[in-house]
């Protein structure tokens, strides 16, 4: 009963700000981003296209949250559908015409974007995460599936044409279907120039290309704004060190995902990709990462296993571990790695000493993959977030 009657407090309530607003997403041309992997970098590269060809627009991201330039703190990936409303009604009213955004599976079981006028929707693929939430993978895609089926005839839906579940995520759906891809069949296969490293990146901005084509935008003008674009904040951001040291952050929290990015290392490594050209080439795969605290316990022995595997050295250490200790959760980290993955392994709980430890055992044209947590500027403790940012303590590692 208690549900049932905070369900029908909480409609009222999104009622209420939606007529107070003046139904603010209808105002708005919103495209929605979906998927385990690539959301931020997906939706914060079409906001930069579409701002540059001067389109003044807004971001709901992860990292953060933009209204025509100016920046509004994140808290989640995405709000829960009364802020939603408000952040809407604040770009109406300031002018955006567009609006480009990240959908969350949780979102998408909790009706957060319930009564959103999109224009379009993207998924960019699907592995294994948030398991701990929705308890196995069939509800998990189902969470996905629901974006897709409450797109309207008017909006196109475009899905990534080489992952497993990119054509069964448009079954049965009344939105205009498009596909991108290199190895099968798509509506949009094009090869373009851009800064983002990464064969997991080349989808990303293949799928930035589509979108903005179906906006109906200058393709070439698309193009040219795209071969410039920076990644976003913790999403394979890299710097050299004064040593010729490549340092590499970003986001992976997830197997998939992980995997994805030492594959990009591994491209750069062996010189499939020319950054930077400076760089001797095959050097050590130097790696810093763990697994979040109170979160998906599965994924741990699976992400151990790909560390220990793709690194010359890899440095298991604390992510956010919450409530946990984050001893155990290494040691979780370790459970399926053979004899000689074992040897290749240094545990370090303090991330700070980790980063450290991988600065001084790296080389002239190593690289050091810090993985995790990418964007954020915090680190969470038993219930207190103290501030850490991966990227200011490598730097500061190798001063």
């Amino acid at each position: 009963m208690k549900k049932i009657i905070k369900k029908i407090w909480w409609a009222v309530k999104l009622f209420a700000a939606q007529v107070r607003h003046g139904y603010p997403s209808r105002k708005l041309k919103i495209v929605g981003v979906t998927g385990t992997n690539g959301k931020t970098t997906t939706a914060t590269l079409l906001y930069k296209i579409n701002t540059a060809l001067g389109y003044k627009s807004g971001l709901v991201s992860t990292v953060e949250n933009i209204i025509g330039k100016r920046v509004v703190p994140s808290t989640m990936t995405t709000p829960d559908s009364v802020t939603l409303t408000k952040l809407f009604a604040e770009m109406a009213r300031e002018g955006c015409e567009y609006v480009f955004m990240e959908v969350s599976s949780h979102a998408l079981d909790q009706k957060r974007v319930a009564g959103i006028n999109f224009v379009g929707g993207i998924f960019t693929n699907l592995t294994h995460d948030h398991l701990d939430y929705h308890k196995n993978f069939d509800n998990y895609f189902g969470a996905k599936k629901k974006f897709f089926k409450m797109l309207p005839s008017s909006a196109f839906a475009l899905s990534n044409a080489d992952d497993e579940y990119g054509l069964k995520i448009l079954e049965g759906i009344q939105a205009k279907k498009y596909t991108y891809g290199f190895k099968n069949k798509a509506d949009f296969n094009e090869k373009l120039d851009t800064k983002l490293l990464g064969n997991f990146n080349a989808y990303n901005a293949l799928a930035v290309y589509a979108s903005a084509v179906l906006l109906e935008h200058d393709k070439e003008k698309v193009k040219k704004i795209l071969s410039n674009l920076e990644p976003p904040k913790g999403r394979f951001q890299h710097f050299t060190s004064k040593n010729d040291v490549l340092v590499i952050v970003d986001y992976a929290h997830t197997p998939d995902a992980l995997e994805k990015i030492f594959l990009a290392v591994k491209e750069i490594n062996s010189a499939e990709v020319g950054l930077p050209q400076k760089l001797p080439q095959k050097g050590k795969i130097i790696s810093v990462f763990g697994c979040g605290g109170d979160r998906d316990p599965l994924k741990r022995s699976i992400m151990g296993k790909i560390g220990a595997i793709n690194s010359n050295i890899a440095i298991f250490t604390s992510d956010n571990p919450r409530s946990e200790d984050p001893e155990k959760i290494i040691e979780q980290m370790k459970t399926t790695l053979s004899p000689l993955e074992l040897k290749k392994v240094k545990t370090i709980s303090n991330r700070r000493e980790a980063i450290q430890e991988a600065a001084k055992l790296a080389r002239k044209g190593d690289i050091i993959l810090c993985a995790g947590k990418g964007h954020e500027d915090y680190q969470e403790i038993q219930g207190v977030k103290n501030h850490f940012d991966d990227m200011e303590e490598l730097k500061r590692a190798f001063k």
